[in-house]
């Protein structure tokens, strides 16, 4: 009795801490409507290729995406000629020649985003000591729970949790602006009300521009929107397919109870 009573103290304590935790540091970003969130919820591919073109005109500069691969990129809607141009605009490094010399070649539809810089000594040279954090699943790191079991496997569920990182990336793209009187920041610094301490070393990317090919704004709020959906898919392409495939074996376990207790009532029905 005492071991159990032990257990729920720790349970409750944990779970206390957890949302102590969602409640302290940063301001918690406001719920976005994705259209990935949802039971049957799909990304808008036409709003994931913008984010593309946002993350190759403004982030790839600086931030990489060492994860994802540019066949990849066929998930979004382009064909196969149009994955191989995007990559050919990249160089890597060849394979070892009889010499054992590498040289630099095309880029192809197989290899991962090319990184901006060569290694991180050049990235943290080129940035103050400071290394720009790779976007792969900048997203799934910037998730956060709400200190509760049962509401965080319901936000699972729908892929609500799953998106609480773009949430972030979105309120952190649109978060700068000047600071108020009683805030101070550093010189080199620039103010971030979404960021923690708002005080962030990266400038403002992203600014008004024209609009997108297809006729969207070029808001801020637009492009912000389209690049955390770009980063949501890229932290994991492959999420549609294993939801789907997900709502097929819950399908498939309720399809088996059901028979399974079909067969026992016939097997006992004499019995009782």
């Amino acid at each position: 009795m005492n071991k159990l009573l032990s257990l729920a103290a720790a349970a409750a304590l944990t779970l206390t801490s957890f949302t102590a935790y969602a409640a302290g540091g940063a301001l918690v970003p406001p719920e976005m409507p994705w259209p990935s969130v949802g039971y049957f919820g799909a990304f808008d591919k036409a709003s994931l290729q913008r984010g593309l073109k946002v993350y190759t005109e403004v982030c790839s500069g600086c931030h990489s995406l060492r994860l994802l691969s540019y066949r990849d990129l066929g998930d979004l809607g382009y064909s196969n000629a149009e994955v191989k141009a995007y990559a050919a605009e990249y160089e890597v490094l060849s394979e070892p020649n009889k010499d054992g010399d590498r040289v630099l070649i095309q880029a192809s539809s197989a290899d991962k985003f090319v990184s901006p810089y060569a290694n991180e000594q050049e990235a943290r040279a080129l940035n103050s000591g400071a290394l720009p954090p790779d976007l792969s699943l900048i997203v799934k790191a910037r998730n956060r729970g709400k200190g509760n079991f049962f509401a965080n496997f319901y936000d699972m569920l729908r892929g609500r949790g799953y998106a609480s990182g773009a949430d972030y990336v979105y309120a952190l793209m649109t978060g700068y602006g000047d600071p108020p009187a009683d805030v101070e920041i550093a010189e080199g610094m620039h103010y971030n009300k979404w960021f923690v301490g708002n005080a962030i070393a990266m400038a403002q990317p992203i600014y008004k521009a024209d609009p997108a090919a297809d006729g969207t704004p070029g808001t801020i709020e637009q492009q912000a929107k389209d690049i955390a959906s770009f980063l949501m898919w890229a932290s994991e392409p492959r999420f549609e397919e294993r939801r789907a495939m997900g709502t097929k074996v819950l399908l498939f376990i309720a399809l088996f109870i059901i028979v399974l207790y079909m067969l026992k009532r016939r097997v006992w029905r004499d019995v009782h």
